[in-house]
């Protein structure tokens, strides 16, 4: 871990320079102090190693397990936690490295897939994913720099499909999630999804982008999209839903005001805009995550 870097600058006459235990001074007359940028890289990095003791994606855990991180806090979170296991029975968590949306994504879609065996849908998200690959190499992406990542997806796609020597089973879904050759390389298959998608409906997204980063749509792709643990926001979210095709709802975990003085969950479903289903009947989505300041895990509902 990098040390702190210390400047030096001349301390005022009325400054008395102490000896060397003295924190805060050194000899020669000069006042140390660590730079508030170095303490925030160095707070950031303690925060990524303290993620890594975590898996990239967890165990399914009883719903109580979520109740057992605000026993000493907010009772409105606490509230709002039992409203939740009247409608959810499990959470499974995600690492808190800036992936946790797209690993929650991947990890629940094919565990979809594995358990409904969906070939309909398989062919249709196949189907999506080429015209993805057209979108990217129209935009002016060399073939090389997705293609693998790409190809991966495709591959664990068919192995959650049972009936040959490549199928798996859901113990093995969770150890492939868990490898970073087999997880990383899908959650850079959705960030390059996501990031030909908002460019390829620039003018859609730019109002969106410029509320939040104030940049242009391409930087805001190579800066905030692209690059690994990079944090996911609406735009993501509204990108990869319209790209492939899949309703994804968030539930909202927060201390946000209360109607009345009653406590409810909020949620937003994110419907493709490709959807079959009408306004008054959209489609129920079948990936649910809930969403922290910051940070995105799997529900599972009863």
């Amino acid at each position: 871990m990098r040390e702190f870097l210390l400047r030096s600058v001349v301390p005022p006459a009325d400054i008395e320079v102490g000896n060397d235990a003295d924190q805060g001074r050194t000899r020669a007359g000069t006042v140390c102090f660590a730079d508030d940028e170095d303490i925030m890289e160095q707070r950031s990095k303690i925060d990524a190693m303290e993620a890594e003791k975590i898996p990239f994606v967890g165990q399914k855990e009883a719903l109580s397990s979520l109740a057992a991180e605000y026993q000493s806090g907010s009772p409105i979170l606490l509230q709002k936690i039992k409203i939740l296991e009247e409608q959810y029975a499990a959470i499974r968590r995600t690492r808190g490295d800036g992936n946790c949306f797209f690993r929650g994504f991947m990890f629940s879609y094919l565990e979809h897939i594995l358990e409904t065996q969906d070939k309909v849908e398989v062919e249709r998200i196949k189907s999506n994913v080429e015209e993805c690959r057209k979108t990217l190499q129209g935009l002016g992406y060399v073939d090389f720099t997705f293609e693998d990542f790409f190809s991966l997806f495709i591959e664990q796609l068919d192995s959650v499909l049972q009936g040959d020597e490549t199928s798996i089973s859901p113990e093995e879904l969770l150890h492939r999630s868990q490898d970073p050759s087999v997880s990383d390389y899908v959650v850079m298959f959705f960030r390059f999804v996501t990031a030909g998608e908002i460019r390829k409906r620039t003018e859609f997204f730019e109002p969106f982008i410029l509320g939040l980063a104030n940049t242009t749509v391409e930087q805001f792709c190579k800066s905030s999209v692209e690059p690994m643990g990079e944090e996911s926001d609406h735009v993501h979210i509204i990108a990869v839903s319209d790209a492939l095709g899949v309703p994804i709802r968030v539930v909202y975990l927060d201390r946000s005001s209360c109607d009345n003085g009653v406590i409810n969950i909020n949620h937003h479903d994110f419907i493709p805009s490709t959807s079959s289903g009408s306004s008054e009947n959209p489609p129920i989505p079948f990936i649910t995550l809930l969403y922290r300041p910051g940070h995105y895990d799997i529900l599972y509902r009863k």
